[in-house]
């Protein structure tokens, strides 16, 4: 299994976990069975509001799941179409969310869920 992790720095397994996907300046991506972790800068960071290309963003990293504290509709809905499953971090750092993810403890993410914009009062849900 391939998750990727949206943070704002590169700290390996102790890297934080970003709170919005598509501006996340770098992913850290962790292979649950090899034990190997990597980062892959992101490909689409500057791009407006509902225009994310995730496949643009993570590269070619054959992730199966992505764990992140805040995604936008149009991401998710991208992301689930080509497999990949979405969760909510319930936890600050890539180790935690990676144990909790293991032990089934991450919900996913829903539509309803979803940041509906950037300005002041835009019903985010990070």
């Amino acid at each position: 299994m391939r998750i990727c992790f949206p943070v704002q720095e590169y700290n390996g397994l102790e890297s934080a976990v970003f709170n919005h996907f598509g501006s996340a300046p770098i992913f850290v991506v962790v292979d649950t069975e090899s034990g190997t972790v990597s980062s892959v800068s992101n490909g689409d960071r500057h791009h407006s509001h509902g225009a994310c290309n995730p496949t643009k963003a993570v590269g070619d990293q054959n992730i199966d799941a992505v764990i992140v504290g805040g995604i936008g509709a149009g991401a998710l809905n991208k992301l689930n179409s080509i497999g990949i499953r979405v969760f909510r971090s319930s936890a600050a750092t890539v180790s935690d969310n990676v144990r909790m993810y293991s032990e089934g403890a991450l919900s996913e993410y829903a539509a309803s869920h979803c940041c509906s914009g950037h300005g002041h009062g835009s019903g985010c849900s990070h």
